[in-house]
């Protein structure tokens, strides 16, 4: 579980820091806020202020074009989160909820599993996207 642990809160780092930079903000700091309130509440106005500092100093950093400063925060909001699912990794689905919602472009984590049969002459076709048919 540490790895998915990781590797989510890589990616939520990421999401969050860009999407502070975003008219969206306000969506993202609700979210994480909201995550935080679930497991330490006695942080929530901390967490809060911190985000609006962090897009503070990302909107500073990219008006200069200061890439190093922008990574640091993302790396930061790594930390903050790993720290926060390896305390409550019930948390772990919610935070992908969050993320879907803040980023519905984003290819959801999703395992699908298909089924199907065929008797006599009978063709299965199954696609996990769109599928083409057509006469050759």
């Amino acid at each position: 579980m540490d790895a998915e642990i990781a590797a989510l809160a890589g990616t939520a780092g990421t999401t969050v820091v860009t999407l502070l930079a975003t008219d969206a903000w306000n969506r993202v700091r609700d979210g994480v806020v909201a995550l935080w309130q679930r497991a330490r509440p006695e942080r929530v106005e901390a967490i809060s202020a911190e985000l609006v500092s962090t897009r503070e100093e990302l909107l500073r950093a990219g008006e200069d074009g200061d890439r190093e400063t922008e990574a640091e925060l993302r790396g930061e909001w790594q930390g903050r989160i790993r720290r926060l699912l390896v305390d409550r990794p019930e948390l772990v689905e919610e935070l992908r909820a969050l993320l879907t919602e803040l980023d519905p472009g984003a290819e959801p984590a999703v395992t699908v599993t298909q089924h199907a049969s065929a008797s006599g002459r009978g063709r299965v076709y199954q696609a996990g996207r769109d599928i083409h048919l057509g006469r050759a």
